[in-house]
């Protein structure tokens, strides 16, 4: 090893030399790719610091494959010697000892097959470069693909592509045949006519979903995915239908849920899908009650609607029950509660589940009734359960309000009123003239305690905190819920890792290495896209991880942030 070398600064500043050998000789039957590698290569050999075959692929875009290709090429001119393929050692020869000669393309070889590919070219609109030719051209000299063959697949291409064609598009199609050791005119055109077959199918369901672009390789892949799984093809275009917008990606989600319920016919398609709507209706229309926005309602549909339909409550039912529930300020989770009561109880049909509603209804206005007259009292599923009980002990609402008057001035307005209902109902007092100037009881003087106004302040306060806590605590757990969603899809979870991986190495770079930003930025903005993708496809958006609070201003504490009472806070 030598005791001295050059500094990067003073690397930067030296030249690299290229014999004109190469550039008389060499230079004008390569393709640019090959130049740029040969250069690059000659260049990196008077670099002291290490640069692997994979940085050196991805410095100039092109595949590591492709790479090994080209050096291949040059071996072959004996203008280098490939040492190692893996890791990739490649040592440069000088060029006036070289003996090879790049092997040029016979051009009257593949005369005809020039003059009907620039045929097909004009009809596209389409004019290929020169070194895009001479890569067509070693593709047809280095695998044994028929011509005709060959211009089986760039017809079929320029059929699929239009004015879009690309050399790119054309050799991929050909190299895939060749890997699938299909040669042959015959067997290229058995495999093009699948395609063609297929096409009308693909045509239909874009049609269905409203997609206005051309069927590509990608979408022929998913319905040989779904043919795979034993789907008919009519159910196929049922969920098609169904959605009527979205993308295949939708469409294919879809599909493998009909697969994942062992739904594979067009009857058993159509059932499913009918069922799933069903569900969904149900789903957004409680939600709707409950004042909870729904975006997805798969997970609702499986977790809750679908086991309240198997039980026998029909949607009527449902939104009646919902309706009680939002008084209640019930999220899905305790209807669901208390729906499992009510079933336990027989309580299922629609008369019953009408009569139940209407009882509880009752019970809310005498709630009401008491608020009006004691002061604040809160409407629980225990406080609905005491009103029902007084009315069982036979007292009227003019004797429960009787009490709630006697019990304005307690600390606990309902236990109070509990206490001397009871008193009255074991002394056998059921109507107003008949209760005693003064009770005879001792618990009256226990809960009869007369507050002040700072106190009666504080319990007004603690109030109001609940009211507002549990308003955030709805927002928060819609929230939370649409990120469980989010978080549940795998590609959801793949992008977000990367975003977050991305941004810490953009921040770094911006430090370190600001050259890579260009090509952290592209990542970056790839993954936000697959991950806007991802919440479409889910049919959520960044909103619904945000709390949407009741009040925008005050984000439902009562309180500016300056500190002084909200609006809202004394309506």
């Amino acid at each position: 090893m030598a005791f001295s070398t050059f500094s990067k600064e003073f690397s930067a500043n030296m030249f690299t030399s290229v014999e004109n050998q190469f550039i008389t000789k060499y230079l004008p039957q390569a393709d640019g790719d090959a130049v740029r590698v040969y250069l690059y290569g000659l260049y990196l050999c008077q670099c002291a610091e290490d640069f692997d075959g994979d940085s050196c692929a991805k410095l100039l875009k092109i595949e590591k494959e492709r790479l090994i290709e080209i050096f291949s090429f040059w071996e072959e001119c004996d203008l280098v010697h490939i040492l190692s393929r893996e890791p990739l050692y490649v040592q440069y020869l000088p060029v006036n000892s070289a003996v090879g000669k790049p092997k040029p393309v016979r051009a009257e070889k593949y005369a005809e097959f020039n003059r009907e590919f620039y045929k097909q070219l004009q009809k596209a609109g389409k004019a290929f470069k020169p070194y895009e030719m001479q890569r067509i051209l070693e593709f047809l000299e280095n695998n044994p693909i028929e011509q005709q063959a060959f211009l089986l697949v760039s017809e079929y291409c320029v059929k699929k592509d239009g004015d879009k064609l690309t050399s790119a598009h054309i050799l991929n199609k050909a190299k895939k045949l060749c890997e699938e050791r299909k040669f042959t005119y015959e067997q290229v055109e058995r495999e093009l006519a699948d395609f063609n077959a297929h096409e009308k199918e693909l045509s239909r369901i874009f049609t269905l979903m409203g997609i206005f672009r051309k069927p590509q390789d990608d979408d022929y892949a998913l319905l040989e995915k779904w043919q795979n799984y034993g789907t008919d093809l009519r159910a196929v275009y049922l969920c098609a239908s169904a959605l009527k917008k979205g993308t295949l990606a939708t469409l294919d989600q879809l599909v493998t849920e009909l697969h994942e319920k062992n739904a594979h016919t067009a009857s058993e398609a159509k059932q499913y899908l009918a069922r799933r709507e069903e569900l969904a209706s149900a789903v957004f229309k409680v939600g709707a009650k409950l004042g909870i926005k729904i975006q997805n309602p798969r997970a609702f549909s499986e977790e809750y609607a679908e086991k309240w339909l198997e039980r026998g409550y029909d949607e009527e039912s449902l939104l009646l029950l919902a309706a009680l529930c939002f008084k209640l300020r019930y999220g899905f989770a305790e209807m669901d509660a208390l729906i499992d009561t009510l079933y336990a109880e027989g309580v299922v049909d629609y008369e019953g589940v009408s009569e139940y509603c209407a009882k509880r209804n009752k019970q809310f206005r005498l709630l009401q009734s008491i608020q009006s007259v004691c002061g604040v009292v809160k409407k629980t599923q225990s406080a609905l359960d005491m009103a029902e009980t007084w009315k069982c002990w036979n007292f009227s609402d003019d004797m429960i309000l009787e009490a709630a008057k006697r019990s304005a001035n307690a600390s606990a307005p309902l236990p109070y009123m509990n206490k001397l209902l009871s008193e009255w109902k074991r002394t056998g007092v059921f109507r107003a003239e008949e209760i005693p100037a003064q009770s005879p009881s001792p618990a009256k003087t226990a809960f009869q305690t007369y507050k002040s106004e700072s106190a009666i302040a504080a319990d007004a306060r603690s109030d109001r905190e609940h009211y507002y806590a549990v308003l955030q605590a709805q927002a928060n757990e819609r929230a939370e819920r649409a990120k469980a969603i989010a978080d549940g899809d795998e590609a959801f979870r793949t992008a977000e890792a990367a975003i977050r991986k991305g941004e810490i190495e953009l921040a770094r770079a911006e430090v370190f290495s600001p050259e890579s930003m260009p090509d952290l930025l592209k990542a970056l903005s790839e993954q936000r896209a697959k991950r806007a993708s991802a919440l479409n496809r889910l049919h959520l958006t960044e909103q619904d991880f945000t709390p949407a609070y009741t009040c925008k201003k005050c984000s439902d504490t009562g309180f500016l942030p300056d500190g002084r009472m909200c609006d809202c806070y004394n309506k």
